[in-house]
């Protein structure tokens, strides 16, 4: 199949029937496409559109959920499912626009890109969301060194191979560019693409999602770093601290016994070498457990393969 359109939603009923109409219209007599409806628990009867739309239009394939799990955990479905060499995700709710999906399928099909984000540059949302978004960018530019403006635009084109070789859980759908840098894929480009005003219904942003985003910065900066050598990180920060910790208390002890100060352990600079060597110690020891950890994991020494020599090797993972 020549492309996958991967489309998440929760509670967009109107704009699903003008959404996939649009599609249809774009895509028309040009590739072999499906385009997969992820329904994330929605109770407006979006579930049910999705069934009449399926009678109108062959492409469409719906998925539902029993429940509300997120937009990750409905992408990673959709990834999981996809057929297409080329797959496209986007947003339900029309702020997304169909025209912009030749282009970025062409972006991939070029060989230049193994991932192409969408850049909403004229971005037609409220200032209470565009604030914390750019902010949100600028931290994650700076943390992972990708140069991207707009990492969580639902807009995006992917090789198959990226999409299946990488996991979205949580509410890491905003970190796919960061996984799939991770994951070899270093081919990462960017399109300007339109944005509309959202149409029906309201937007799902709140200030929770905008705290979790850091939260999962940090979290999948961690993993894609340390995850397969956590000591590293522990290890080091536990064996600076102890040593600040142990030559305070050296100096100390010094003082005590050379120049007679019997009052030390009066001293507020006591109690922060004996944290920083508890601190030290306990950072050191929570190293080397995440290390026995990591090395029993199933898949410790499970690496991406892209190509061999042999044809009856397996090419996936090793």
């Amino acid at each position: 199949m020549d492309l996958s359109i991967i489309v998440p939603l929760y509670n967009e009923q109107e704009s699903l029937s003008e959404l996939v109409s649009w599609i249809g219209k774009v895509i028309k007599n040009k590739y072999e496409t499906e385009v997969i409806l992820l329904d994330d628990g929605s109770y407006d009867g979006s579930w049910e559109e999705i069934e009449r739309l399926k009678e109108v239009y062959p492409f469409v394939k719906g998925i539902r959920f029993r429940r509300n799990y997120g937009k990750s955990a409905a992408l990673n479905v959709g990834f999981a499912r996809a057929k297409g060499k080329v797959v496209v995700t986007m947003d339900a709710d029309l702020q997304d626009s169909p025209e912009e999906i030749p282009e970025l399928v062409e972006m991939i099909r070029s060989g230049k890109y193994d991932l192409v984000s969408g850049w909403k540059k004229d971005r037609k949302d409220p200032i209470t969301k565009t604030i914390p978004t750019k902010i949100y960018n600028w931290a994650t530019r700076m943390a992972t060194g990708i140069k991207l403006h707009d990492f969580n635009c639902g807009l995006k084109a992917y090789r198959c191979e990226v999409i299946k070789s990488i996991e979205v859980y949580g509410e890491m759908h905003r970190y796919i560019p960061v996984m799939a840098k991770w994951a070899g894929f270093k081919r990462i480009g960017e399109k300007v693409v339109a944005h509309q005003k959202r149409k029906y219904g309201r937007t799902k942003f709140g200030i929770e999602r905008f705290i979790n985003g850091f939260l999962d910065l940090l979290s999948i900066t961690f993993v894609t770093r340390f995850g397969r050598k956590p000591m590293h990180l522990f290890g080091l920060l536990g064996t600076l601290l102890f040593l600040m910790g142990f030559v305070i208390a050296t100096y100390l002890a010094y003082a005590k016994f050379f120049w007679l100060e019997y009052r030390m352990t009066e001293r507020p600079l006591f109690f922060f070498g004996l944290l920083a060597m508890i601190l030290g110690t306990q950072l050191f020891l929570t190293g080397f457990l995440a290390e026995l950890v990591s090395r029993n994991s199933p898949d410790r020494n499970k690496y991406l393969i892209e190509k061999t020599t042999e044809e009856h090797w397996q090419k996936s993972s090793y």
